[in-house]
């Protein structure tokens, strides 16, 4: 059975709210316990399963803060979605390895999103600006 465009955004909003908190439970939660979770060009390539995508937020919810995201637009399929989105917020820690010094940052982000016939996220596939982040931090 395909999601409707409402469901997937309602879970979306959800995962990105949970992010913006610094919630780590709240995000995992929203994925599913065999979560393939790939944040493209991360240090340990795609992982599986919540515990192990767990290091990857807490890592970054160290580094950035203050973060918000700002949807540019979202396509559909019948049990997907890619965003395309803003984050902006500061940079305490060191985001991507670079030394962020609490400045303002601001990129652009890819996600690509599957979800289970339930509507949890099965698989997170993400590709952000690392020129702008090396641009604005370096």
């Amino acid at each position: 059975m395909a999601l409707t465009r409402q469901q997937m955004d309602v879970k979306m909003d959800e995962h990105f709210g949970f992010e913006a908190a610094d919630n780590v439970e709240g995000v995992l939660a929203t994925l599913t316990a065999d979560v393939e979770h790939d944040i493209v060009g991360f240090p340990t390539g795609p992982t599986h399963g919540r515990e192990s995508a767990r290091g990857f937020y807490e890592t970054l919810f160290g580094d950035l803060s203050d973060g918000k995201i700002e949807t540019i637009r979202r396509l559909y399929g019948e049990r997907f979605l890619v965003d395309e989105s803003t984050w902006s917020g500061r940079a305490p820690g060191r985001p991507f390895g670079l030394e962020g010094r609490n400045r303002p940052l601001s990129f652009r982000l890819l996600h690509v999103i599957e979800f289970t016939e339930g509507g949890d996220i099965k698989r997170e596939n993400v590709w952000l600006d690392l020129a702008a982040i090396m641009q604005q931090l370096s």
